[in-house]
């Protein structure tokens, strides 16, 4: 399926030009300088594994190597405080975009400084056309199938960063769109004991339920504009010929089930306005009812909304951190 997957290597083309045109807002000009175990508040850099391993054992040694192969971007906020523990959320990006250009996009930079999260975004990595990707799932979007772990490096990214700051393990938290939002339901289902809460703007779980098999459980929110063209809200492939992914019902059934809801998915009453191409409280919220006490699965759908939606600032990150701060580990 070579032919195939060209195409839709070819079709996600506009999405990093979309979002350079559309973001509202640059990457900290400080991304060149180096994260160190002590640094100040309110501070960017780009950190890599400074060669120390706990204890000197092997894992810690391979957790150490991947970040110094491929180092992320970390942002530290400004009223840090290394005596308390501290939030981490990890944010990944859309396939050909980067960790920067969805951080000028999703500006959580901000929202780190005003309610002291950690924060990192890394890049993905290239695929034989340069573009960034995660080997999320079979659907998307490593369509030149290459030998990438992307979950063992963001469990080493964790680990790095809880090397250098004092992080609140019961609240390390994922932020993915599209290709990322994949991403995130991959790590919710394979990284499930060190993962509290995920958000995921336009993306989806497996779409065969048993190859998710999480441990612990993890509350999740889906965030998707129902006229999205790119990822389908009603499920579907990238391409003719790829492998499906789930509806979004689905992917809410699917994760009802893997944290022991009981209930359905319904409509809450609650509106947000997201969008700012759209007029109103576009965005509705629909809750999974009978869920353990602690874990929610829900699912804002923005009517309307297409694959990159018009992001209302600082509401959108105020918004995702409300649900993330609200779901610590039990």
């Amino acid at each position: 399926m070579l032919g195939a997957r060209s195409f839709v290597a070819s079709a996600f083309v506009p999405f990093a030009l979309a979002l350079a045109s559309g973001g509202a807002g640059c990457s900290s000009g400080d991304d060149s300088a180096t994260a160190t175990g002590d640094a100040g508040g309110g501070s960017d850099a780009i950190a890599s594994g400074d060669g120390t391993t706990n204890g000197g054992d092997a894992a810690s040694a391979a957790d150490a190597s991947l970040v110094e192969k491929r180092p992320y971007n970390f942002h530290v906020p400004t009223s840090y405080d290394a005596s308390k523990p501290t939030p981490l959320v990890i944010m990944l990006h859309g396939y050909s975009a980067s960790g920067a250009l969805e951080e000028s996009y999703f500006q959580l930079t901000a929202t780190s400084d005003a309610n002291d999260f950690l924060y990192a975004y890394p890049d993905g990595t290239p695929d034989a056309s340069g573009k960034l990707f995660w080997n999320a799932d079979d659907a998307c979007c490593n369509f030149g199938n290459l030998p990438v772990d992307d979950v063992a490096y963001v469990s080493a990214i964790i680990d790095d960063v809880e090397s250098k700051y004092n992080v609140d393990a019961k609240r390390v938290f994922v932020i993915g769109h599209s290709n990322g939002a994949f991403m995130s339901h991959r790590l919710a289902c394979d990284l499930s004991d060190r993962i509290a809460a995920i958000v995921a703007l336009a993306g989806a779980v497996w779409n065969d339920p048993s190859k998710c098999n999480p441990t612990s459980k993890v509350s999740v929110l889906d965030v998707h504009g129902d006229a999205d063209t790119t990822i389908l809200y009603g499920g579907g492939a990238v391409a003719t010929g790829e492998p499906p992914y789930p509806s979004e019902a689905q992917t809410m059934s699917t994760w009802a089930g893997k944290n022991g809801c009981t209930g359905a998915l319904t409509d809450n009453g609650q509106t947000l306005d997201l969008d700012t191409g759209i007029a109103g409280s576009e965005t509705s919220e629909s809750s999974t009812t009978s869920c353990p006490t602690g874990i929610d699965v829900e699912l804002w759908t923005i009517h309307g909304g297409g694959h990159i939606p018009a992001l209302a600032h600082p509401t959108w990150g105020d918004s995702v951190w409300a649900f993330m701060k609200a779901h610590p580990k039990p």
